[in-house]
């Protein structure tokens, strides 16, 4: 009740558009779609309901009054000085812009961007945060790609590009051999080459508006003509378009070829900034006593031991549930799913069981679907889980077939001599974004366990972790080299051969902090 009191009490302090501001920083954490927010109380109730604010963490408010100069506000309700580190430096930068330009130099803005933004989104009503808005939901800007913005910046307010400069420079500076951002979730347009900028006004006080080909929209090569553009009665400048024209324009001359753009988007990676990562789940099924197609599966608590000393190693929570009947399994993951992981990284599932055609298989011979296993994660269902990464690991076949080139067995009904743990792969790939899905083999195929020394794909995967992560290696990286690992390995005969399958939505790159701890011994 208390903190209900102390959110009311700063919901009724604060005006109209400062609620407006906080609604757009929090754009990244919440979502694009806030337009239905129009108060505070509101703002707060989806902060609380997808795991960012509660009475023990109320630090991303402290962080929000802060940006937008509310410090004694902070002191006023007795907030933890702390903020929260949650609003990306990229958002903050847009939101100090705002503050800076002038109803002049936003009503200048606002003509320079006439041909590229619907003229509703233009009226004079329209603030320079919603300008900011329609500029990303268009493509024309995102945390990779300033080149715009740099150019509108540079003709209105020349003096502001040094913020600007310093977002460039802070996203340049390396926090590891993989750089890490915070809390946005990423464009998939192309950005621009690190060191490109507009060029600056000649004395004559013009220069060229320059904009860069988008690969999401066009792909650039037409010649259109130069815009004479006047700017407050008193500033010409002179508009060459190196991206074509929006689909209000005609270019005046047919296509010319133009050298190919190889620029490429610098991917950003999921924050990983918690005290614990998250959760890794390991569901271990050993024990097939029950049903008696399958025998007990030798050699998975070697995949148990590996996968708990990697995870825990990496800063997770390890949870493990052992012998689960079918039913057992979609309970405990509903369980997990229920969960707040509003202050975690990311979230880890490992399966090892016996399987069948798109599912895998409970002790108790009752199957579970690979797409039931993760539809209690998605953004419908577990809304703390938005925006972060969701991985898991399956260690059973996918079929009976043996892909040829000890003690070997596989994850499969043993009067074969290889198990069914099939399925298309169409419902191998993850259907909501942030999902990756890494499967022991190929659809149609089998997945080896060694008695004692465990499954070569859960082998493959922790050794691999432990030699790449203090590298600063992705995971879809890392999952790459276990591909090429387990490809190699062969039975005692030479003969059994498999070829393990990741498929994922992962829309970042997903980069563990290096631990600071010793890594774990994988001997056999």
């Amino acid at each position: 009740m208390h903190f209900q009191k102390l959110l009311f009490d700063i919901g009724k302090a604060l005006s109209g558009e400062e609620v407006k501001a906080l609604a757009f920083l929090c754009t990244d954490i919440l979502g694009r779609n806030l337009s239905s927010v129009e108060s505070a109380s509101g703002l707060f109730s989806r902060l609380r309901d997808q795991g960012f604010l509660s009475a023990e963490q109320p630090h991303l408010l402290t962080e929000l009054l802060i940006i937008i100069q509310r410090v004694r506000l902070t002191r006023d309700v007795d907030l933890p000085a702390e903020p929260s580190s949650l609003i990306s430096p990229y958002r903050k930068m847009l939101y100090n812009l705002s503050e800076e330009l002038t109803a002049d130099d936003l009503k200048d803005m606002k003509f320079l961007l006439h041909s590229y933004l619907p003229r509703r989104k233009l009226e004079e009503n329209v603030s320079t945060l919603e300008i900011w808005l329609e500029m990303e939901h268009k493509d024309l800007m995102n945390e990779h790609n300033l080149h715009l913005l740099e150019i509108l910046i540079s003709k209105v307010c020349p003096m502001l590009k040094d913020k600007i400069n310093q977002l460039k420079a802070q996203q340049e500076t390396p926090t590891s051999p993989a750089t890490q951002e915070s809390g946005r979730q990423g464009s998939l347009s192309a950005p621009n080459a690190p060191n490109q900028v507009p060029q600056s006004l000649g004395a004559e006080g013009t220069g060229l508006f320059e904009m860069q080909d988008s690969p999401s929209g066009f792909n650039g090569g037409g010649d259109c003509a130069a815009l004479s553009l006047g700017l407050s009665g008193h500033l010409k400048i002179e508009v060459v378009e190196t991206m074509p024209p929006p689909k209000n324009m005609s270019c005046s001359e047919p296509p010319t070829s133009q050298p190919s753009d190889t620029n490429t988007e610098v991917l950003g990676t999921y924050p990983m900034t918690s005290a614990k990562r998250g959760i890794c789940l390991i569901v271990n099924n050993f024990d097939f006593t029950k049903f008696k197609n399958y025998q007990n599966r030798e050699g998975t608590m070697k995949d148990e031991e590996r996968l708990h000393k990697v995870f825990a190693w990496l800063g997770f929570e390890v949870e493990v549930k052992h012998d689960c009947e079918g039913e057992q399994m979609l309970t405990a993951l509903r369980e997990l799913a229920s969960r707040n992981h509003g202050q975690a990284d990311c979230l880890v599932c490992c399966v090892l069981s016996h399987g069948d055609e798109g599912c895998v298989y409970g002790v108790d011979g009752h199957t579970v679907a690979i797409k039931e296993l993760k539809e209690p994660f998605n953004g419908l269902n577990c809304a703390s889980l938005a925006g972060k990464p969701k991985l898991f690991f399956i260690q059973a076949c996918q079929g009976t077939g043996e892909q040829k080139a000890v003690n070997v067995v596989p994850d499969g009904p043993e009067d074969s001599a290889v198990c069914s743990d099939a399925f298309k792969a169409s419902d191998a790939i993850p259907s909501e974004a942030d999902f990756l899905l890494g499967m022991s083999t190929v659809p149609s195929f089998v997945s080896y366990r060694h008695r004692k020394n465990g499954s070569w794909f859960i082998e493959s995967l922790c050794q691999n972790l432990v030699q790449m992560v203090p590298k600063g290696c992705d995971l879809v990286s890392i999952m790459t080299l276990v591909n090429a690992d387990v490809a190699k390995k062969t039975d005692e005969a030479g003969v059994k051969k498999q070829m393990p399958q990741p498929a994922f939505s992962l829309r970042r790159k997903v980069v563990f902090p290096i631990p600071k701890g010793l890594p774990p011994s994988l001997s056999h």
